[in-house]
């Protein structure tokens, strides 16, 4: 998908308002691809309200949504070893459905949930504006219901 960065924020919240806790979404993309955007997105279609700050220096936060579902955003950016995750609470995740969203996945790729979608986020050549999206289901994670009109060429159909 080839969305402007509206349409990333509109994809984002329809995950956010439809998706089945618990779900892991790894975001993957290099800098400035639209990870923190998307998971904004998704935290507000979650039910978040209030700023929603990037967890680059914090590493984590974690929210309240609707219905008490929480919300965890991560940012592994500044991990030197995958093993740090501990130190973030990541054994809780287990623990209660969540919608977990993870920024720089890579940095703790064998910790991963075995279940989970992959979101790949690259800038287009040429347009600073659009990011190309591409969502890999790894496992058997949550179907993912996206927005638009069936047959666009920016979503619209539920995710295999």
């Amino acid at each position: 998908m080839i969305l402007t960065e509206r349409e990333l924020e509109r994809l984002g919240e329809a995950v956010g308002r439809t998706v089945e806790p618990p779900v892991v979404l790894a975001l993957r993309g290099e800098l400035g691809a639209g990870k923190s955007v998307l998971a904004r997105a998704v935290a507000r279609g979650a039910g978040v309200e209030g700023t929603l700050p990037s967890p680059t220096f914090n590493l984590v936060f974690r929210y309240e949504g609707r219905d008490g579902v929480p919300v965890v955003h991560m940012d592994l950016y500044r991990l030197s070893r995958p093993e740090e995750v501990w130190e973030l609470g990541w054994e809780e995740l287990d623990r209660e459905p969540s919608i977990v969203l993870v920024e720089w996945p890579e940095r703790a790729e064998a910790l991963l949930a075995s279940d989970r979608w992959d979101v790949l986020l690259r800038t287009v050549p040429g347009d600073p504006g659009l990011r190309e999206v591409e969502l890999v289901r790894v496992g058997r994670p949550p179907a993912l219901v996206l927005p638009g009109p069936p047959g666009s060429r920016r979503g619209g159909r539920e995710a295999p």
